[in-house]
């Protein structure tokens, strides 16, 4: 990672790390490094996202390259038009953070800046000299929005009676979400659609579905989708309220490709920390994974390397690359209502063959991220390893979007996976307070 790129972009705590001066320094960066004639910008619903759109637009401007502002979109529409258009693409957004935090991720043709590019960006936000020449304009951008919506037309996908719940997370995919879903599930019912610019991701969402659970329960639905702050995540509850999570939907889409024909070179992209439970049940169906770092870049550079059909991470981020070059939870959903209407079944028995492990995901907070490079601590983490037998999963990696270690265990055991999650966090925690 650079100093302002991470693993998805710029992030960092609005009006702090990402200031008005910042974001005017990353739009001269911008055209210093690609000379667009033209961008396209869009934003979420935090209330921070309009200062960074505009800097950046008032960056790009000074030194005459035209703005097509889109206003607030979600992240699949950016990259959708960036790609369409063959353009540079900016999406103001923190994704699945809180609306104290904020970022930007740039597209070039429709995919996430390189690193190469990023380090010439970096280099010019540190150590450029701004221009200020002719004034390009500034011009509002609705035809984002319209060809997204040609795009799903153009798909022919079904249109399902179910009764469905979707949580929007008072983001990005508030308004396209109710467009969508209104013509796709006429009988669904929208909730935490009300963006107010402080109460994204606030309890709600792919980050907090227990709200979602609850109401599908309550309101006896079929189905509920859970979406993040930018929209391009999405995890699913069943009819039973439970949660599904990126890699069970993965395992369902990819047996239906299977079925149909469609499952390219017969594997499917999975990250290190998928769920045991879900390999064995891939291996049962004899469809082949590839397991990279966690991060949808890694997942999007082993679908396209290997020629693959479908990939993503647990969190619910789902690429469908025979479809769509990026991950989008609104086409996610619509393809798995599709599957289960020619299907006529139901989640929970299209994932009777999946049993999960005991898993336990543990962010260790106020500890330098360096502990991880002592022997001491790599050690460790073999000892656990060898202690948890196979198969299993323990991964232990630093955030790239937030200032945590994230520690994650899986098991046949559930209390052999507890005792021994609390045994190497306690460790690591003395480990990183000696430094």
């Amino acid at each position: 990672m650079g100093k302002y790129f991470g693993t998805d972009g710029i992030r960092g705590e609005a009006y702090q790390k990402l200031n008005s001066e910042l974001a005017f320094r990353v739009g001269q960066a911008i055209g210093h490094t690609y000379h667009p004639e033209s961008v396209v910008i869009g934003m979420d619903t935090r209330a921070s996202s309009p200062m960074l759109a505009y800097s950046i637009a008032n960056g790009l401007m000074a030194i005459g390259i035209n703005v097509h502002f889109a206003g607030v979109t979600s992240t699949p529409m950016i990259a959708y038009y960036s790609h369409l258009k063959k353009m540079i693409g900016v999406m103001i957004t923190a994704s699945h953070n809180p609306y104290q935090d904020n970022g930007i991720k740039i597209f070039k043709n429709g995919y996430k800046s390189i690193e190469s590019d990023e380090l010439i960006m970096e280099s010019f936000i540190d150590q450029g000299e701004l221009e200020f020449k002719n004034f390009g304009q500034m011009m509002v951008c609705s035809d984002v929005k319209e060809q997204y919506l040609k795009f799903f037309n153009s798909l022919n996908l079904p249109i399902s009676n179910l009764k469905i719940i979707y949580d929007s997370a008072n983001g990005a995919n508030v308004e396209i979400a109710q467009t969508l879903m209104k013509h796709y599930a006429p009988n669904s019912l929208q909730i935490n659609q009300s963006p107010d610019g402080f109460n994204i991701n606030e309890h709600c969402g792919s980050t907090h579905p227990e709200g979602l659970m609850e109401k599908v329960r309550k309101e006896h639905a079929d189905l509920g989708f859970a979406f993040d702050g930018d929209g391009d995540r999405m995890l699913a509850v069943n009819e039973k309220g439970e949660l599904i999570d990126g890699d069970q939907i993965i395992y369902l889409i990819a047996t239906y490709l299977k079925q149909h024909h469609l499952l390219n070179n017969n594997k499917v992209v999975l990250t290190k920390m998928s769920n045991p439970g879900i390999l064995q049940a891939l291996n049962a169906q004899n469809i082949g994974y590839v397991l990279t770092d966690v991060g949808d870049k890694y997942v999007f550079e082993a679908l396209y390397q290997e020629n693959l059909s479908i990939g993503g991470e647990s969190s619910g981020h789902v690429i469908l690359p025979h479809i769509l070059h990026t991950g989008d939870g609104l086409l996610v959903a619509l393809y798995l209502l599709k599957i289960l209407s020619e299907l006529n079944t139901t989640l929970d028995v299209s994932l009777k063959d999946i049993q999960l492990y005991p898993f336990k995901l543990t962010n260790i907070k106020h500890v330098d991220k360096t502990v991880l490079k002592s022997e001491s601590v790599q050690k460790k983490i073999k000892e656990i390893k060898t202690q948890l037998g196979e198969p299993s999963l323990i991964l232990v990696r630093p955030s790239g979007t937030e200032n945590l270690i994230r520690v994650t265990l899986s098991a046949h055991d559930e209390n052999l996976v507890d005792s021994l999650s609390k045994e190497l966090i306690s460790f690591m925690e003395k480990e990183g307070n000696k430094k």
